[in-house]
């Protein structure tokens, strides 16, 4: 079972939030979980990206490339 745990949000933005996103995803906690999801992905794609540089930049001055 996943551990939860509470987040404090100013109410004013989380009754926007769920106005805005409520077809899409059934509750606040559900759009936070996606999004916090989908950063962490983009910063992983970020991560390999940067790293395969490296490699390329490595193996051109060992003229491999």
């Amino acid at each position: 079972m996943t551990q939860m745990r509470e987040v404090r949000l100013p109410a004013e933005l989380c009754d926007a939030t769920e106005k805005k996103f409520a077809q899409k995803f059934g509750s606040l906690e559900e759009l936070l979980t996606f999004i916090l999801r989908d950063l962490l992905r983009d910063e992983a794609a970020q991560l390999d990206h940067a790293e395969q540089r490296m490699i390329e930049d490595r193996l051109r001055e060992l003229g491999y490339i």
